[in-house]
């Protein structure tokens, strides 16, 4: 058996393997290395020159290498067996395959907001609504899943405007799981506008989770969140109350979306969350699409202003933590999730292979089948690349097998994609071939111009 005590490891020059490994400076004086599985060590440039020219007489040093699986000593293969297993341990959700399905149960909306990426259409058009029959054969595609969880989520659109479909589906999903034995969840996610004791009962009963939306203090989101009235943040306060006083803390969460308009005020918004009893705030950029890139859709704004108002909210964040507020930022802890664990926490943008199709599947109101939700938007937009077939006669083998699943997620694996096969950050990042493909016009994307990669980069603690 192999010690690795430190007295036990003492290692001669030349007495080491380099493991895969990649690098990046931090700055005149600092590199990090990091290994397949994102475990890492800081090193002078002096250092990493010693360690890989087999000169390094600095056994601390040494010890702390073999400990990250960054060096093996000739002969032994325990270290590259552990990382091995690491790695398979990362990925070990493929298998499982798609457990997020999402009912976009209408296109209907009594918003408008000025980002929408969706092409919201007026309450009135009722043909934008889903039917019962194509939900029935959306779910029957959805239990095909091999994944152990299966959760249901209904959008729109605002989903409450076709409350009695998502109650039809909830029965049935309940109904066909007393065969399947899954475990199955229901999350609406919704403006809260039209919440009312009926819906509150039933997401009671059925303990449905709640998202909504929230971008921060009244006047900014009233001025990105548009309804008559110029009431929108008074109704979504109200409706957030009366889901925490009756469901429960823990069953609502809100997400907000950076706009220009919310450049700089970073901290009024995370403060806003807290006042409301929130303990977590997603910092999200905008997307990319629908009317998001009209001129007056928010979206006017680059990488490097997004993280200058990302890092104020970050501040903040700790800030508040000091003084006994528990609050997180989501996007963060990701990040610090796959840096310090070895689990991946599977958020869908940030996997490697793509969280696109196996790790969602979105069913459109009329029956289409999409790779993700940022593909319907694209859609919407009349580029129909991320639809994979629809409930009206695809099999569930047609959609997991089709070019227009399987191609983007062979060109954009991490592993293999250039420049991200020899980033540092590879482990902690992913791939996300629809922002690519709308930005770029391609699945890969050229990572040096990306803004994907510019964002999570910079979002990264050592950048």
């Amino acid at each position: 058996m192999i010690k690795l005590e430190r007295t036990a490891t003492a290692l001669p020059a030349h007495g080491w393997q380099l493991l895969p490994l990649r690098f990046h400076r931090l700055d005149a004086d600092s590199i990090v290395l990091t290994n397949l599985v994102g475990e890492h060590v800081f090193v002078t440039p002096g250092e990493l020159s010693a360690v890989v020219d087999g000169t390094c007489a600095d056994q601390d040093l040494l010890a702390r290498l073999r400990a990250a699986h960054l060096i093996q000593v000739p002969g032994e293969t325990l270290p590259a067996e552990l990382l091995a297993i690491k790695l398979r341990t990362r990925m070990r959700r493929l298998p499982d395959s798609t457990g997020l399905h999402i009912f976009v149960v209408t296109l209907r909306c009594e918003h408008t907001c000025r980002y929408c990426q969706v092409s919201r259409q007026s309450a009135a058009k009722n043909e934008f609504d889903m039917t019962e029959e194509t939900a029935r054969r959306a779910l029957e595609l959805a239990f095909r899943s091999p994944s152990p969880q299966l959760k249901i989520e209904f959008q729109g659109g605002e989903p409450l405007l076709n409350f009695p479909l998502i109650r039809w589906i909830t029965a049935e999903a309940n109904r066909m799981n007393s065969e399947h034995g899954k475990d199955l969840a229901f999350v609406i996610a919704t403006n809260l506008v039209l919440l009312d004791e009926e819906i509150l009962s039933f997401c009671a009963e059925e303990q449905i989770h709640i998202s909504t939306s929230l971008d921060g203090p009244q006047d900014l989101h009233n001025g990105n969140r548009r309804r008559p009235g110029r009431d929108s943040w008074q109704q979504a306060v109200a409706g957030l109350r009366q889901v925490q006083e009756r469901l429960g803390a823990d069953r609502v969460s809100a997400l907000m979306t950076t706009t220009q308009a919310s450049l700089g005020r970073a901290g009024e918004i995370i403060d806003t969350y807290a006042g409301l009893g929130l303990r977590g705030v997603f910092l999200r950029p905008i997307s990319p699409y629908g009317f998001a890139l009209r001129s007056r859709g928010g979206a006017n704004y680059d990488v490097g202003r997004w993280l200058e108002f990302y890092t104020d909210g970050l501040d903040r964040i700790v800030e508040l933590n000091r003084q006994g507020v528990p609050m997180m930022e989501i996007y963060a802890s990701i990040i610090a999730k796959k840096m310090l664990t070895n689990a991946d926490p599977s958020y869908v943008d940030l996997t490697s292979p793509a969280g696109i199709g196996i790790g969602a599947l979105v069913y459109n109101y009329d029956g289409d089948i999409y790779a993700s939700d940022e593909g319907r938007m694209l859609a919407e937009m009349g580029d129909r690349t991320f639809r994979l077939g629809t409930v009206h006669g695809s099999s569930y083998a047609d959609i997991m097998l089709s070019d227009a699943l399987l191609n983007p997620l062979t060109e954009s694996i991490t592993l293999s994609a250039p420049m991200c096969a020899t980033c540092a950050f590879e482990p902690y990042c992913g791939a996300d071939p629809v922002f690519h493909h709308a930005t770029m016009g391609d699945f890969t994307g050229h990572k040096a111009l990306s803004a994907f990669c510019q964002r999570n980069m910079g979002a990264t603690p050592w950048s």
